[in-house]
């Protein structure tokens, strides 16, 4: 079962790749993806570690920079008001 799944996620990150080879908007895309993601990195390790916002800590995941990159400021608030609630 294993095997099948490695085998699926070869294919398809060589599809994936392809498709970024052939198309030069989707390089465009990566790129501003990673521009964001890094963005959102430094604007969250700021956050954290300034004081700006003080008792809360945003962990810095995959969970919480992909709500960030995908709604912004929302998105911080969002994962603020979350940990309020939860504490």
């Amino acid at each position: 079962m294993k095997t099948l799944w490695l085998t699926i996620l070869i294919v398809s990150a060589f599809m994936l790749f392809i498709l970024l080879i052939r198309n030069r908007m989707s390089w465009i895309g990566v790129k501003r993806f990673a521009l964001h993601l890094v963005a959102v990195a430094v604007v969250l390790y700021v956050l954290n570690y300034s004081g700006w916002v003080s008792g809360f800590h945003i962990p810095l995941n995959p969970a919480s920079l992909g709500t960030v990159v995908l709604l912004g400021i929302p998105g911080i608030v969002l994962i603020l008001g979350l940990q309020w609630t939860i504490l």
